[in-house]
């Protein structure tokens, strides 16, 4: 029996809270890593929903990890930690989904066959033909969640850029700063114009990226994009 199993699931929980709040995060992930992957992606999951942010964005980063992993050994029941993601994110769960599409796409860009089963959903929140996601906080989750997967196996999102566009001219600054980005990894050629007009939009916005919550402004985002479509370019 492995030591994660001799603890009650509430110690197991305040556990893993304080390997999410430690200030060294790469430490975390590889004390999570050494215990079983599904012991702790429900704790995981739970922390979602926490109210400090950066708890909760290192959860989605933890998940992604555990899910990956998990799909080496049992690609079945990682499926089924997707599917729980995907019923999250369905009006007929009675929930709101916080999470779920940031950690579809984590999930995803550590993991290229789940991402071969899954991108076209995640896309299809983004879809006005598909599931198209309107609320503007959970916006943020898909964008952030495709601007991952983007980033690890931009071929699988070909042919969606005509998608991304029209959330330049959102109302939600955290949206447009994270269109901006996808679309610059992208290089959505259809978004040059908006990208030129958000170059003058100085609102700041904060992200998370390699453990962090970082403060960026869409204008710089917008300047970056369109820094990354000049022929030649190569970004990694």
């Amino acid at each position: 029996m492995t030591r994660s199993a001799k603890i009650g699931v509430r110690e197991l929980k305040q556990r893993i809270h304080a390997l999410l709040r430690q200030d060294d995060f790469e430490a975390a992930l590889t004390a999570l890593d050494q215990l079983p992957a599904r012991e702790v992606i429900n704790p995981l999951l739970y922390f979602f929903y926490n109210r400090d942010e950066l708890v909760k964005w290192r959860a989605v980063t933890a998940v992604g990890a555990a899910v990956s992993r998990l799909a080496g050994t049992d690609m079945e029941s990682a499926r089924v930690v997707m599917r729980r993601l995907i019923w999250n994110l369905n009006d007929e769960s009675g929930g709101i989904g916080w999470g779920a599409p940031e950690a579809m796409g984590e999930i995803m860009a550590r993991h290229k066959g789940l991402a071969r089963e899954y991108a076209r959903i995640l896309v299809s929140y983004a879809r006005k033909d598909g599931n198209y996601i309107e609320i503007e906080s959970l916006q943020r989750g898909v964008l952030w969640g495709l601007g991952r997967l983007a980033r690890a196996f931009p071929e699988l999102l070909k042919d969606t850029g005509v998608l991304f566009p029209p959330y330049l001219e959102s109302t939600d600054g955290i949206v447009r700063g994270l269109a901006a980005r996808l679309c610059g990894i992208l290089r959505v050629d259809s978004a040059r114009a908006f990208l030129e007009n958000l170059k003058s939009d100085k609102t700041p916005i904060p992200l998370y990226c390699n453990g962090k919550i970082c403060m960026d402004q869409v204008s710089r985002i917008a300047g970056d994009a369109l820094s990354r479509m000049n022929p030649g370019v190569i970004y990694q």
